[in-house]
């Protein structure tokens, strides 16, 4: 399609940048004898969502924290817009927007009232504020809610306030921490729909989470962060490929399943096939191209096909293969 290819080659333009909206090199922060982060580096453009995963206590939230300018790193250098975030850098700060995990709102206060006590001390005055305003109610979708007081809110709405006042004054980066943790499935798929429209707004995200889906629908590019170290980073198909990016096909069926694995191992494009007991499980590059002519084979060797499974690697199956444990460990 032609809008994809135009989406596709500028999503392309904005990676070939020579200036990121964040750089961080070789970043090390240590506590005591521990060395929570360890020349950690990374880069994100205008426009791009890059995705920090890692378990828990492998140091993203340490890098998160040097990134904001909340924790000095013992050696390494940030920047945001060409700025260094050293101390109090309030001109490198004012480019960057913080959404915890923890609400940073006040209870009493409307959705309204709470954006524009933030808008103002963000420095919007006047009709500059009100817009503003107006543009994130509807952005994170509490227009019709924006007159409640916002303790009344659902867990949900709260997060997506609290993600709304992170983006008031239009940062050049946003850092989002895990910020559908807890919500119900309408309101993160709202936060998922408001991450996805800032890529199209120029803003760079840096976004942590605990699920994998998120991951694969919003992030463009993806480091994987363990022991305090970038173990792998790419696009989710070129981490996949770290593990060899080899699909499966499960042939289930009765007959003869050793002439059926014979003639599917003469398949070019077949890495492997092993057989058990009413099972042929086919390795190959590429699945779906291949499933016919796989297929194919095992029939006219004599094998009583009940059902074929493909499945693809995954971003969990990288992760496992780097970190040797779920997401959530």
């Amino acid at each position: 399609m032609a809008t994809e290819s135009t989406a596709q080659a500028e999503r392309g333009r904005r990676l070939a940048s020579d200036s990121p909206v964040l750089r961080a090199e070789g970043l090390v922060k240590r506590f005591g004898s521990l060395t929570a982060v360890d020349d950690v580096s990374l880069h994100i453009e205008e426009g791009e969502t890059y995705g920090l995963l890692g378990p828990n206590g492998a140091g993203k939230t340490t890098t998160i924290s040097m990134i904001a300018g909340l924790l000095t790193p013992d050696a390494g250098t940030i920047t945001i817009a060409g700025r260094p975030i050293i101390g109090s850098s309030v001109e490198a700060k004012r480019h960057l927007g913080l959404v915890p995990q923890d609400l940073a709102i006040y209870p009493d206060l409307s959705a309204r009232d709470n954006l524009k006590l933030f808008g103002k001390l963000q420095g919007l005055r006047g009709a500059a504020l009100r817009r503003r305003v107006d543009e994130v109610l509807a952005l994170i979708g509490l227009t019709d809610r924006a007159g409640g007081a916002s303790k009344k809110f659902s867990g949900g709405m709260k997060r997506r306030l609290n993600i709304g006042i992170g983006l008031l004054h239009q940062p050049k980066l946003l850092i989002l921490d895990e910020p559908t943790v807890g919500v119900d499935p309408q309101s993160r798929n709202q936060i998922l729909e408001s991450v996805e429209s800032l890529s199209t707004e120029g803003m760079a995200v840096l976004y942590t989470t605990h699920y994998m889906e998120e991951a694969e629908r919003l992030c463009d590019r993806i480091a994987i962060i363990d022991s305090g170290r970038i173990q792998a980073e790419g696009t989710r198909d070129e981490l996949v490929e770290l593990i060899g990016g080899v699909d499966t096909i499960l042939l289930r069926g009765s007959g003869d399943l050793a002439a059926a694995q014979a003639a599917v191992e003469s398949i070019p494009a077949v890495q492997n096939v092993h057989r058990e007991r009413g099972l042929v499980t086919v390795y190959v590059h590429g699945a779906p191209t291949h499933v016919a002519p796989i297929v194919g084979a095992a029939t006219s060797a004599g094998m009583a096909l009940s059902d074929v499974e493909l499945s693809r690697p995954d971003l969990e199956s990288v992760f496992l293969h780097l970190t040797g444990k779920a997401l959530r460990d």
